[in-house]
């Protein structure tokens, strides 16, 4: 199979153009420039549309416009400027339009710094707007991964009509990779017969998040959470690594994950047991997963790039079942394996 080398920022752009994407619009923010700049040069060769929009605000609602006419939209940025398209992603969600968004994180809160992150886990996972919704939240590891993540983004927004946010952070934004670009074969989506395209012959349809009755809008968000149900039954992703005979289990996505499973292997060739979780899904949260080696683990170990955000979902999973502790390094530092090591040998 033929791959190529490629950063990552740029593989996701790439990769979003050989999904369908032909509509995106962003603004320039470290560290994940190199997608929007990719996607300008790309974009004009496939016949879709760039739009370097005047604010982030500005780039999240033309997403709501392409996605309303049933296109392939997606639009990208970094923590203080996702923050600033929170509202845009309510929006979406009420309109139950189907989009994706890139978060390459970086370090705050504020300005913070342009380093590595993962202290966004909160506005991806439990905010990122306001009222009753979910994103869908995909965290890859690897640079493959992230195309691969991207593929699996628009065809899970479009099967559910949800937004779907692809969170990395500025090693995996930034590295470089062999990747192959090969899409997989594509499972039938449901028609868009809801979408506003102006043509006649049809019934009018209309894109709205707005109701002024509360009893519609109650029976709007147990409809949306029936399909969030759904979502949580079939798309929740996680990967097991050294798990079968582990006595401590550590936590860890994206980035972190990928130094954690150095530091499980160190602690193998110590005659430690140690294995990973790893959740793709952040949301959904792989729950299940964590319950059932809960039962088979002594301790679990989270190791975060934040002062430790997705531990408390961790603690919720394993419902106060075993200890759970936290390995973290934050504002745009990187634990090392030796740090995680350490924790790993403390759960003991």
């Amino acid at each position: 199979m033929e791959k190529s080398l490629m950063k990552g920022n740029e593989a996701i752009a790439e990769a979003a153009i050989l999904a369908g994407c032909r509509h995106f619009f962003g603004y320039p923010i470290t560290p994940q420039n190199e997608l929007a700049a990719y996607m300008s040069r790309r974009m004009p060769q496939v016949e879709g549309t760039f739009l370097q929009a005047e604010s982030e605000i500005a780039a999240i609602n033309m997403v709501i416009g392409a996605a309303a006419a049933g296109k392939r939209a997606m639009t990208s940025s970094s923590s203080p400027g996702v923050a600033l398209k929170s509202e845009g992603l309510s929006y979406l969600a009420g309109c139950d339009l189907p989009a994706v968004i890139v978060n390459v994180q970086r370090g705050g809160p504020g300005l913070g710094t342009i380093q590595p992150s993962q202290a966004d886990y909160f506005m991806a996972v439990k905010g990122g707007g306001h009222g009753d919704f979910y994103k869908v939240v995909l965290a890859p590891s690897n640079i493959q991964e992230m195309v691969d993540c991207t593929y699996t983004a628009f065809d899970i927004a479009d099967r559910y009509r949800v937004t779907v946010m692809i969170l990395a952070d500025g090693i995996l934004g930034q590295m470089m990779e062999p990747v192959s670009l090969t899409k997989p074969e594509q499972k039938p989506l449901p028609a868009k017969d809801w979408a506003v395209t102006g043509k006649a012959g049809r019934n009018r349809n209309i894109v709205n998040s707005l109701y002024l009755s509360p009893e519609i809008l109650e029976q709007q968000n147990i409809i949306r959470f029936k399909k969030y149900d759904e979502i949580k039954k079939n798309e929740t992703r996680a990967e097991l690594y050294k798990t079968d005979d582990a006595e401590i289990c550590v936590v860890a996505y994206g980035a972190a994950a990928r130094i954690s499973k150095n530091a499980v292997d160190a602690a193998r060739e110590k005659g430690i047991r140690a294995g990973l979780i790893r959740p793709i899904t952040l949301w959904p949260f792989p729950n299940k997963e964590i319950f059932d080696l809960a039962d088979k683990v002594k301790a679990f170990t989270v190791v975060e790039m934040s002062m430790g955000q997705m531990i408390q979902d961790v603690e919720l999973a394993v419902k106060f079942k075993k200890p759970v502790n936290l390995c973290s390094r934050t504002g745009g530092m990187v634990p090392a394996p030796e740090q995680i090591l350490e924790s790993i040998e403390r759960s003991i």
